[in-house]
């Protein structure tokens, strides 16, 4: 009879398994403390808010209702009227690239920096 698994399947599957592990804890211990809070609906800017000021802000569009609430340096979605709340469940963000979103309402919240990232600069 043959063999299935091998011991190189083996090695290659624990290689691939800490390679996948590595780039997970990569990418959530990079990232900087952000600043701004960048609320988009529907692809279009909605608004910019410090991630220092404590507050709570109301998106109404379309008879749809989503909650940003700032607070302690982090942003969470706390209230969405979508059906399936994965947004809600997502919890409190504070890095800079990390991202809410409600698909339904088409209502996205992102973490920036404080300054200005310029991909080229002219004269």
């Amino acid at each position: 009879m043959f063999k299935i698994i091998k011991k190189a399947d083996i090695a290659l599957f624990v290689l691939l398994i800490l390679i996948g592990l590595g780039l997970s804890w990569w990418s959530l211990a990079s990232g900087t403390q952000g600043q701004k809070v960048v609320v988009t609906v529907d692809g279009k800017l909605y608004g910019t808010y410090s991630l220092v000021e404590n507050q709570t802000v109301e998106i109404r569009q379309r008879g749809r209702l989503n909650k940003i609430t700032i607070k302690d340096e982090t942003v969470q979605m706390s209230y969405s009227d979508c059906r399936n709340q994965v947004c809600v469940k997502d919890g409190k963000i504070s890095r800079t690239n990390q991202s809410i979103v409600c698909l339904p309402n088409k209502v996205m919240v992102e973490i920036t920096g404080g300054e200005e990232d310029f991909d080229a600069i002219s004269n």
